[in-house]
């Protein structure tokens, strides 16, 4: 046994040596450091029945993203004299059970707001504070403590972006600087019968090298982080003029953001240095924007998804969430898969989604394209369906702010015009007219001509032969009519609304079967009468031929 007082750091999200409390108050006083990472089965184990590659909690791309950042992590501490412990298992009964046969006073750990994260928490907080280890989790993944926020609220987290802002003000560690740097870290306390590894590979962990052209172009780790962070720091004006609504989402050699998401994600980078340096910037220039659109506006926008998804119980399903419209929506598990298979016939949104799985990264404005689509816009299927295939493939998936972007985007909360809609076809040539982003991630139709790459099922058979490229063979017919779709979605979410309202958001699983029967009811003359219509102008052609 080593002699002397050890700490046990356990790292879970922030991967990173800059801006870290939990592992300068680990290392300070202490003999020995174990600096921990468990890796978890519940993300990280192979499901050979997923749809695409990777467990049934996270695609490859994200996996990869965190060993990577877990890489460089391990290489920072090995500059600083320590080395990070890899273990696996259940992270609850792996950390108890280091905290048991290692000799540490003192347990270590960024707070997370995420309820797997909260029970968790809770299991290792009971079980160190019994056996008299003191326990540190201090909150530096956000710029703001959300349960100070809602206290400030009355009890209640704020429902609106701008009494968000009035309650937060300016966070308090801005009046003390940031520690950016350690010196060095005690030595590596005995890890006794622990059987410790390096980091693994994708392949250690199980998983077959993917066969694919092409793979997301983001490595993950603090390194990079900070390389990305100075890169955007240094285009002053850009940082300076930055607005939100405004952007490329078919940018993709380039995107027209900071792709500082999934840094922010892990932990890699500071929120909190990430802001400062912000500010530096916006006091050295003579106008810049401002929150929302800003990009300071963007981080506190994250805080504001926490801040409303840790005071809101249920906050990740429709159910039993009080801030939750409730809506019939679709239970069309073939319309899910051509959604998320990218196969609805509508190319901006196949290729949004094929960016998805294959850079499990694309801009923000492509996932509401995509998002609204698949919920209110055009297809009627429960957001909830739609963020379990973004919580799986993204690699900035994000608890709260995935949750609480596809309760915004479907109408459910936060967000009420329903009439406001992506078009699946005009949003995208506003941005890219000739289709270069449909062109690359879609080859299929590389070679039909821009007048009919976003709606090529319009191109006439002769076009569509030249541009090899057959409607319906090559490249599938659109699932849905888009005005057609949009208008039935429109008036669906107009009856919900209502009932939402005639019953005070009390609506019970009864009334949306009633709801959902009404719907289908009413939707049953209309589709008799366009048929109707067809057989009469059919018979109106026909005798129009013979009166010739």
């Amino acid at each position: 046994m080593s002699t002397g007082s050890g700490s046990l750091m356990w790292f879970r999200k922030g991967l990173r040596i800059h801006d870290n409390p939990a592992l300068e108050h680990a290392s300070k006083a202490s003999n020995f450091l174990y600096p921990v990472f468990v890796i978890d089965p519940h993300y990280m184990k192979p499901d050979p029945t997923a749809p695409s590659p990777g467990s049934s909690r996270a695609g490859l791309n994200r996996i990869r993203f965190l060993l990577q950042s877990l890489v460089d992590l391990d290489l920072s501490l090995k500059k600083l004299g320590s080395g990070l412990l890899v273990l696996k298992g259940d992270p609850g009964e792996v950390i108890v059970r280091c905290l048991k046969e290692w000799d540490v006073k003192k347990l270590c750990f960024e707070y997370d707001t995420e309820p797997y994260y909260q029970a968790l928490d809770g299991k290792v907080k009971g079980f160190a504070s019994a056996a008299g280890i003191e326990v540190y989790s201090p909150v530096s993944h956000m710029l703001f403590n959300p349960a100070e926020i809602i206290q400030k609220n009355g009890g209640r987290p704020p429902l609106s972006y701008q009494s968000f802002l009035k309650l937060a003000g300016e966070p308090l560690w801005m009046s003390s600087s940031l520690s950016m740097t350690v010196s060095s870290l005690p030595p590596v306390g005995n890890v006794a019968n622990f059987e410790v590894s390096e980091v693994p590979t994708v392949e250690e962990l199980g998983y077959e090298e993917a066969q694919q052209d092409e793979f997301s172009p983001f490595k993950g780790g603090e390194s990079e982080a900070l390389q990305r962070l100075r890169e955007s720091i240094e285009k002053k004006e850009w940082v300076a003029n930055f607005e939100k609504p405004k952007g490329d989402p078919s940018a993709f050699l380039k995107p027209a953001t900071t792709v500082l998401s999934p840094y922010l994600k892990f932990g890699c980078l500071s929120s909190r240095y990430f802001y400062t340096c912000l500010q530096d910037v916006q006091k050295n220039v003579k106008r810049h924007t401002l929150p929302p659109v800003s990009l300071v506006g963007q981080l506190l926008w994250r805080d504001f998804f926490y801040t409303v998804a840790f005071g809101t119980p249920n906050f990740d399903q429709m159910r039993g969430n009080k801030i939750c419209k409730q809506i019939p929506w679709n239970d069309d598990d073939n319309l899910l898969a051509a959604w998320r298979e990218a196969r609805t016939g509508y190319p901006w949104i196949d290729a949004i989604m094929t960016q998805l799985r294959k850079w499990g990264w694309m801009h923000h404005l492509a996932r509401h394209s995509v998002a609204c689509f698949l919920t209110r816009g055009d297809l009627f299927v429960h957001w909830e369906k739609g963020r379990d295939v973004f919580e799986r493939l993204l690699i900035d998936s994000d608890w709260a702010i995935n949750n609480g972007n596809w309760l915004w985007l479907s109408c459910s909360s936060l967000f009420y015009q329903y009439n406001r809609i992506y078009s699946p076809i005009s949003f995208g040539k506003k941005y890219d007219p000739n289709g270069d982003y449909i062109r690359h991630f879609l080859p299929v139709l590389k070679d039909m001509p821009k007048e009919y790459i976003y709606e090529p099922w319009t191109a006439p058979l002769s076009i569509q032969n030249k541009a090899k490229c057959i409607i319906g063979r090559d490249y599938p017919k659109p699932v849905v009519y888009h005005d057609s779709a949009s208008k039935e979605c429109k008036k669906k979410m107009a009856e919900a609304y209502a009932l939402n309202q005639k019953l005070t958001g009390l609506v019970s699983e009864e009334d949306l079967i009633n709801l959902r029967r009404k719907l289908e009811e009413d939707q049953k003359p209309e589709v008799k009468n366009k048929r109707q219509r067809k057989l009469t102008d059919g018979l109106m052609v026909s005798q129009s031929g013979k009166t010739s």
